[in-house]
């Protein structure tokens, strides 16, 4: 049995969660709403303020399972209470970001900017030209749309040069070397 599952998700005032009879589970709360598809083979039981989540039977997927949908709920409950956020840094001479209404317009070094609309339910913010902010209530969402951001200009090796997340370790080269 999974340890991680084995846990209770609390969930605090003003959040409310339904669980449907085909193990959909609804969570509201002040930032949005979210749901997730949980399998078949896992009981979900709502006590309170607590949500228990147990293997139906002693299958070996519903043991893979277990955590899995242990830690979605958890993450669904966090997301609409608190928030999830991810911080993006740009490294390079030149490279800028700005933001207008609901679109992100970078500067990349590219002939043209690169202009990305925000998708629903995720803000992205720009504190100041070089670090942008990512935020949403779904985890999933927050970190895909900061992975496409990070796409157009991935961090190079030899100068540290594009846009990497804050507190990302970038393996540095060793450029060539001449005789």
């Amino acid at each position: 049995m999974s340890r991680i599952g084995k846990l209770p998700v609390t969930v605090p005032a003003g959040v409310e969660v339904t669980i449907s009879d085909k193990n959909l589970v609804t969570v509201k709360g002040p930032k949005g709403t979210l749901s997730a598809q949980i399998s078949p083979v896992i009981k979900i039981e709502q006590n309170g303020g607590e949500i228990k989540l147990t293997p139906a039977n002693d299958s070996r997927e519903a043991n893979m399972q277990h955590g899995l949908a242990r830690s979605l709920v958890n993450n669904m409950v966090h997301g609409v209470t608190e928030g999830y956020e991810k911080k993006l840094e740009m490294t390079g001479v030149g490279y800028r970001a700005e933001k207008k209404g609901n679109t992100l317009i970078m500067q990349l070094g590219y002939s043209h900017p690169v202009e990305m609309v925000d998708p629903e339910g995720i803000t992205t913010e720009v504190p100041n030209q070089t670090n942008i902010v990512v935020k949403g209530a779904s985890k999933e969402q927050v970190g895909n749309y900061a992975a496409i951001i990070r796409a157009w200009r991935a961090p190079e090796p030899y100068k540290g040069k594009g846009i990497h997340y804050v507190g990302e370790h970038i393996r540095r080269k060793e450029g060539k070397t001449g005789k």
